[in-house]
């Protein structure tokens, strides 16, 4: 069966939700690697083997969300808040810039203060400006009016990031306060979409009570919303949260399942939506050394390095055991790309790497 699926995935014809869990389903390790070569054919074949790098800012860890699986969250008080000033947010998009990277994402905990929205405002325009808007820039804020999303876009910011997490109802109330509405993200998402951004988001993989109808179902969602690009990864338990503390450290095992559905996340969503950017996260590497490059043999095509300041990447840890916090930007720069041009890649330096579907969809 998953032969026939597969070779009618291929051929560009439509799955059924029934194809889409049977796939995600799989446990037989040569129909594991029959899934990842299918998804990497479509990869090469609608997007190539090219890896686009986004170098991440990770900008501040305030945050006014109290997500019951966030290490941020607002609720959490063994974290150390910071936030950067506009000249180091700045200084790191510019090393970005000069490392060749095609794009930066700043990325923070959600705050929709008028003092907030005006600083990313003003360093968006900076960074557009001082780049003469060649290096491509991304904002993953969380939810906002769409006022603010307009005049970020307007200061110069190309894509966004909003991740659902899961468009299951019932998931959604389960590992979020009763205040925080999956009705609202989806409208954050259609109002990026009227803005004009190139909108993208994602979900977690292997939430307590999570199932492959709802991972299918998820895939679903980002197809008919017509996404342009997706950021996803599995679930890792930080400590000081609710969900962490009913969830003992993985085992070596655990870890190896929650890769492997992370893998078949982005396999089965690049099947599905074939000319979408899809980033391999760096929750697979806190997983296995080499989560990030297994996922881009399965269909992903975005890696997003950090550029953080060293003595702040501890401070933002959303899950526990994140990798790379020790290194500085350099470091990442040169083993990442070692790595990537391991496995027969390339790397799109100096390329902002916009999605094709987002051409085609903008011009089409």
């Amino acid at each position: 069966m998953v032969t026939e699926t597969l070779k009618r995935a291929k051929a560009g014809e439509p799955l059924s939700i029934e194809d889409l869990v049977a796939l995600l389903s799989i446990t037989d390790s040569d129909e594991l690697q029959a899934l990842y070569d299918c998804a990497y054919f479509l990869k090469e074949q609608y997007v190539g083997k090219v890896a686009y790098f986004r170098g991440i800012i990770e900008c501040s860890n305030l945050c006014m969300k109290d997500c019951y699986y966030c290490g941020i969250r607002k609720s959490n008080t063994n974290v150390e808040r910071f936030l950067m000033d506009e000249e180091e947010i700045f200084k790191e998009a510019l090393w970005a810039y000069e490392a060749e990277y095609g794009s930066c994402v700043i990325q923070s905990g959600e705050r929709q203060d008028e003092t907030y929205i005006a600083m990313i405002e003003r360093v968006v325009g900076r960074i557009a400006e001082a780049t003469k808007g060649e290096l491509g820039i991304t904002l993953s804020l969380g939810e906002q009016t769409e006022e603010t999303y307009a005049r970020w876009k307007k200061a110069g910011a190309h894509r966004y990031l909003l991740r659902i997490e899961t468009t299951s109802p019932a998931l959604y109330a389960k590992i979020h306060p009763a205040d925080h509405s999956l009705g609202e993200r989806k409208e954050c998402l259609a109002a990026l979409r009227r803005t004009g951004y190139q909108v993208g988001t994602g979900v977690m993989m292997g939430l307590p009570g999570q199932t492959m109808e709802d991972l299918a179902n998820d895939i679903l969602f980002l197809k008919e919303i017509d996404i342009d690009m997706v950021g996803m990864g599995p679930y890792i338990p930080h400590s000081d949260t609710p969900m962490g503390q009913e969830v003992p450290p993985y085992t070596d095992e655990q870890k190896k399942t929650a890769l492997t559905l992370g893998l078949k996340m982005i396999a089965v969503t690049r099947i599905v939506l074939k000319d979408i950017n899809i980033a391999a996260a760096t929750a697979l590497q806190a997983l296995e050394y080499t989560g990030r490059e297994q996922g881009l043999r399965c269909g992903a095509n975005v890696i997003m390095p950090n550029v953080t300041e060293t003595d702040y990447r501890p401070k933002y840890q959303l899950y526990d055991n994140k990798p790379c916090t020790d290194e500085n930007s350099s470091m990442c720069r040169g083993c990442l790309s070692g790595r990537i041009k391991g496995i027969g890649e390339t790397i799109g330096f100096n390329e902002r790497g916009d999605a094709p579907h987002y051409e085609k969809r903008t011009k089409g």
